[in-house]
């Protein structure tokens, strides 16, 4: 049996016998949560949700869990609960330093996922460019985590957020019970500086400026398909027909089927005689990604290659396309797609996605 039925099988007891706790594994140690009285000093009066540290992580620490959970249980029931019993305990147990801490949560990351450039880029990106800025000698703390946060990330920025979010994960991962979001701030996608997208003509005429061919096929995929730097790599060129979707066969957000808008541009860009770019391939897409948008630096083009996409995006609405269809083309969430690219989207071209909706409209109307 694995630790985790264990885990499962012991809980299921506990709320039979309407024990207030839960064993929850946190890395290698198990951890009692609920609601439980507020620890001394901790500036509140009323019970809230907190973890004890149990036990180590195996079969044997599971029974001693469950135990615990039981005397706790009755401790509050006769208002007999006092930390002190527990507070020696939860200190001895965290003998680790940030260091060591860090080691663990980056074992337990890859232990539930396989080692792929995806997954090593998300590492190194979401989760330790924020954790390599803690002191490694030093053990964690709450005060630890908030001075970083404030000394590393402006207020309201997508630095603030991620240092949040990240740290309130490796927080929960270590067993130390702190709350982080009152320094998160208000940052959001939809208070991100609109772009100077590039229109129609602009896109068009610009593919023009480009002289390698190879190039200057991406650069046609990108601006009729919408795609993502790394994604014109990743095109099932077996898909690849005037009029048709195209399969896009890995990437950020996995496979899915794109439509060209504008259809045309796909025999205007000749983009039905694949020529792609000979660049190292074997590599993260953020890699291959950053390889693309310095060809455009270096080719003087008039705005960046995610521009084209953000154009695509901003040209579905005119097309009178679905939102949600337009975000699954786009490989997106739909409330990501909404508050992203809705909130950039200018007063032209709304009228001129009015003036498509009723030039095709085929209701008469009703009767004077």
């Amino acid at each position: 049996m694995t630790i985790e039925q264990r885990i499962k099988e012991a809980n299921g007891r506990l709320k039979n016998n309407y024990c207030g706790l839960k064993i929850e594994q946190l890395g290698g140690r198990l951890f009692l949560r609920g609601t439980l009285p507020p620890k001394p000093c901790s500036g509140k009066d009323k019970p809230y949700q907190q973890r004890i540290s149990a036990a180590n992580a195996n079969a044997d620490g599971v029974k001693i869990a469950e135990r615990l959970a039981k005397k706790i249980s009755v401790q509050i029931d006769a208002k007999t609960f006092d930390w002190s019993d527990y507070l020696t305990l939860e200190i001895t147990d965290n003998k680790k330093t940030i260091g060591e801490l860090i080691e663990g949560f980056e074992k337990d990351y890859f232990d539930r996922r396989n080692r792929t450039f995806k997954t090593v880029t998300t590492w190194k990106v979401e989760y330790f460019s924020v954790l390599r800025t803690l002191p490694k000698d030093e053990y964690l703390n709450n005060e630890t985590l908030k001075n970083i946060i404030i000394e590393k990330s402006k207020p309201d920025t997508r630095s603030r957020k991620r240092f949040v979010a990240t740290l309130t994960i490796f927080a929960k991962f270590s067993g130390l019970e702190v709350d982080l979001s009152s320094l998160s701030g208000s940052y959001s996608l939809s208070k991100r500086r609109p772009r100077d997208i590039p229109n129609d003509k602009q896109i068009q005429d610009s593919f023009y400026l480009i002289k390698n061919d190879a190039w200057r096929w991406a650069y046609g995929m990108m601006a009729a398909y919408g795609l993502r730097n790394h994604e014109i790599f990743h095109v099932d060129l077996a898909t690849l027909e005037a009029g048709k979707g195209i399969k896009i066969t890995d990437g950020k957000t996995g496979s899915r089927i794109v439509w060209p808008l504008h259809p045309e541009w796909f025999e205007v860009f000749g983009l039905g005689q694949p020529q792609c770019p000979n660049i190292k391939l074997n590599r993260p897409n953020r890699d291959i990604g950053e390889t693309v948008t310095r060809y455009f630096r270096r080719a003087n083009m008039p705005f960046s290659p995610y521009d084209l996409r953000h154009a695509w995006a901003i040209r579905s609405l005119e097309y009178g396309i679905d939102i949600s269809l337009a975000a699954k083309q786009m490989g997106h969430g739909l409330q990501v797609h909404s508050r992203l690219y809705h909130s950039w989207i200018d007063e032209q071209a709304q009228q001129r996605a009015f003036d498509a909706a009723i030039n095709n409209r085929d209701r008469p109307l009703p009767p004077t």
